[in-house]
């Protein structure tokens, strides 16, 4: 895989922090310097040059602190004018001598209301408060500080050191405690699950990961996010000597009566994904084949199976074929009115797409109580317990979706929030279809690769709204006739 971002738990990066720091490696000195370089490249973004430049720390008691407070030095020695801001007794004193030594200066934050009067005005915030030990967020004098920084308008260009100070750095979860919101992240080492994971991800901004030279591997990452030479590598290219069935053919059981725009939705998706060949199984045929001449109307041999987009599960003959797919044992898409028609046991080739709603009703029918709020403030958590639960890969839509396979978890962001649209849903279940009828055979001897697939489907199926109006409003339609542009886009 190419430009895969990797996240690393807590633990990971301090055992890989240790033999580095036990052999003297100067570890803060490479974060302070990269720190710095960063924020002197969004000052001169911003102002022109460093000179003159006003840039504040706030400063907790741990390693961010003085990560924080060293690049402030080198900083201050480039004209810049830096508060540092404490808001902890014990402080890094290397880095406060530093500081001081380059005509920086130091005030004991005493407050919410003080402090904001020191940042307001700033080019550049630098939140040094808490790093991957912390937690519980930011109590005391720090919550007071952050509170009053974030309440600022305008706000300050904010630069988180590592993380946003108190978010869950293993799970993405925020803390009952504020939290300052960054614009950009200067992440070391590896990126951390918590700025790839919602809803702290939501939080984050752009996120710039720095090599301190500390060895992680890759199979050992707890989150991934895939970009765009991921996304090709893992997309179903036909060559000379393929056909429609080589390439795939997706069975769709979708739409009713009351509901037909789903089974539209769903082939016409599929359709312009790429799939070789589309079988409709469902009882609006007539209305697909109008919209979608390509669409064979009948039953025959398929590859992978869409699943319940607009169907009611009371509906018997619907829920018949739905069963009788399913006990096909072939790669599935199980989304909407499909999930309460789930067995109680799947393999992870079945791809469950839930929204938050639907997700806590899936977990209740297995006897597991949640409210939807839970799984909004934890939703990777909650995937992961449906996954358990299941066997199923589960992907869990939202901004930041998520992605839970066997030893694997994707996130992926950069859909636009006009994405949250009627039938947006049904387009998603057609695309991920078509990806897995492309690669059933792979999906079905390779139990992680129905994850990554769904993560690929979640970033084509974002891209594909950008294409389809950049910056503004788009409905279902536009983004699934946006499918192969988005996709020739990526693929080139």
């Amino acid at each position: 895989m190419g430009v895969v971002l990797s996240a690393w738990d807590a633990a990971r990066v301090r055992a890989a922090e240790e033999p580095l720091l036990a052999a003297g490696v100067p570890l803060m000195d490479r974060a302070s310097f990269a720190l710095a370089v960063s924020v002197a490249r969004e000052l001169r973004a911003r102002r022109g040059r460093v000179a003159g430049s006003r840039v504040a720390l706030l400063v907790g008691a741990g390693g961010n602190g003085g990560d924080a407070l060293f690049a402030g030095a080198r900083l201050a020695r480039r004209g810049a004018a830096v508060t540092a801001l404490l808001a902890d007794e014990r402080v890094h004193l290397s880095g406060l001598t530093a500081l001081r030594a380059a005509g920086g200066r130091v005030v004991r934050a005493s407050g919410g209301d003080a402090g904001a009067v020191l940042v307001r005005g700033a080019d550049a915030v630098l939140d040094g408060l808490l790093g991957i030990g912390g937690r519980g967020g930011a109590r005391g004098t720090a919550g007071e500080l952050v509170a009053a920084v974030a309440a600022l308008d305008p706000r300050p260009f904010v630069v988180a050191v590592d993380v946003p100070s108190g978010i869950g750095v293993d799970d993405g979860t925020l803390p009952d405690a504020p939290v300052l919101p960054a614009d950009l992240v200067v992440t070391f080492g590896g990126a951390k699950p918590g700025l790839l994971l919602p809803p702290a991800a939501l939080l984050a901004g752009r996120v710039e990961v720095v090599d301190v030279g500390l060895a992680l591997a890759p199979d050992e990452a707890a989150v991934a996010r895939l970009d765009t030479a991921d996304l090709a590598a893992a997309w179903p290219v036909p060559g000379p000597a393929d056909h429609k069935y080589t390439r795939g053919v997706l069975g769709v059981v979708a739409g009713t009566g009351a509901y037909p725009g789903a089974a539209r939705l769903v082939t016409g998706a599929a359709v312009r994904a790429g799939v070789g060949m589309v079988r409709y199984t469902g009882d609006v045929g007539a209305a697909v084949v109008a919209a979608h001449p390509e669409v064979i109307v009948g039953t025959g041999t398929v590859q992978a199976w869409a699943l319940g987009s607009g169907v009611d599960p009371a509906d018997e003959g619907q829920a018949a074929r739905i069963a009788a797919a399913l006990a096909g044992g072939l790669p599935a898409v199980v989304d909407a009115g499909a999930l309460s028609l789930l067995p109680a046991r799947v393999g992870p080739h079945v791809v469950l797409t839930p929204h938050a709603g639907e997700l806590v009703r899936l977990l209740a029918a297995r006897g597991v109580t949640v409210e939807r709020d839970a799984v909004v403030a934890a939703p990777l958590a909650w995937a992961r317990r449906a996954h358990e639960l299941t066997g199923a890969t589960v992907l869990l839509k939202g901004a930041v979706t998520i992605v839970v396979g066997p030893g694997r978890v994707y996130a992926q962001a950069g859909a636009p929030a006009w994405l949250a649209t009627a039938g947006a849903g049904d387009v998603l279940a057609g695309l991920l279809g078509a990806l897995l009828a492309g690669r059933s055979s792979q999906v079905l001897a390779d139990p992680s690769l129905a994850a990554l697939l769904a993560g690929v489907a979640a970033a084509v199926h974002g891209r594909a709204a950008v294409t389809a109006n950049p910056g503004g409003p788009v409905c279902a339609t536009a983004v699934a006739d946006a499918l192969p542009a988005a996709i020739a886009a990526l693929l080139h």
